[in-house]
């Protein structure tokens, strides 16, 4: 069942003849909100794993005795996290409380302890509008630059250095939770099958770096189910040009980064690509599951001079699912 601001939306649209004045509605056209319901908890588990293949002499520069094999290391997150409505205002903004119930962090190499776990058994609230905008996100902001602290320790001269953390993952999969259909340009115009749109989503990585990926998602077809027509969106990812200013920085000041990624420095970004697909409920208003997969190719540089630039591939997997 559609909450109130959708069902206002159809009453409104089907008064004014389906549309605004100069533009064609099609009657194959859903309308994708998020619906809650009083006293209705969900509960999501998230994964997200990355492959790391650092390449050290990619144009094969260095000498035998020199050259280092390509260095491979896998690290993932699993999260599972529960959203529950405090305040819902069918005209408005929803206020969601949100817990952390379990994070673990795994790494083929080097230790598992990770800042991202001091989210564990958090929890904060947010509001959210009908197509699942976030108008206030603050008190997650605030959570994620408390883990940020934990990811540092402070040597003798004063100095901090940064350890390895999956905060960034963390991130990707709360901040951008709804995106898919709060990206929506036009949402109370509904929207038909083959319809695209683009949004920009974060990028995860075992370095600090702010980037984002451009990706373009589609309608693909409206599938029936037991539980619902679910709204099959695909989406295909690229190298965006810009980040958004709004988007949380876990971290502040100076500081050296801790192992492999502390040596390396001046990281160029080459090229992403990868696609992904979501199951939207239409008839709940909420997302059943997603997965999203790209690789991302860049190339850094060795510091005191040496003319190597090794190669990095990060083949990123991050997969949603809303739990029984």
């Amino acid at each position: 069942m559609k909450t109130a601001p959708a069902i206002l939306m159809i009453v409104i649209m089907s008064i004014s003849g389906g549309c605004e004045p100069g533009i064609q509605k099609s009657s194959n056209k859903e309308l994708l909100t998020i619906d809650w319901r009083d006293g209705e908890r969900l509960e999501y588990k998230f994964i997200s794993t990355r492959e790391i293949t650092i390449d050290w002499d990619p144009a094969g520069r260095l000498t035998k005795s020199d050259n280092k094999p390509a260095d491979k290391s896998v690290e993932s997150m699993e999260l599972i996290a529960a959203y529950k409505p405090i305040e819902i205002n069918p005209y408005g903004l929803t206020t969601i409380e949100a817990a952390c119930k379990s994070v673990k962090v795994v790494r083929s190499k080097g230790p598992d302890k990770d800042a991202a776990k001091y989210l564990a058994g958090r929890t904060y609230k947010f509001t959210v509008g009908p197509t699942g905008k976030i108008a206030d996100y603050s008190q997650l902001d605030k959570l994620l630059k408390e883990a940020g602290k934990k990811a540092f320790i402070t040597n003798a001269d004063g100095g901090r250095t940064k350890q390895a953390d999956m905060i960034g993952d963390f991130i990707a999969t709360q901040w951008f939770l709804w995106d898919s259909v709060s990206s929506l340009e036009n949402p109370s115009r509904g929207i038909a099958a083959g319809q695209t749109w683009k949004s920009k989503l974060s990028i995860p990585s075992p370095m600090v770096m702010r980037k984002a990926r451009e990706v373009t998602y589609k309608l693909d077809e409206i599938r029936h189910s037991e539980k619902g027509r679910l709204a099959v969106i695909s989406s295909s990812y690229k190298l965006a040009d810009s980040v958004p200013t709004s988007w949380p920085i876990p971290y502040s000041g100076s500081f050296q980064m801790k192992g492999t990624f502390g040596f390396l420095s001046g990281y160029k970004l080459l090229g992403l690509q990868g696609e992904g697909q979501e199951l939207f409920n239409i008839d709940t208003g909420q997302t059943e599951q997603y997965n999203q997969h790209y690789e991302l190719e860049m190339e850094s540089s060795i510091p005191m001079g040496i003319g190597v630039k090794p190669r990095i591939t990060i083949k990123q997997n991050l997969t949603m699912k809303l739990l029984e």
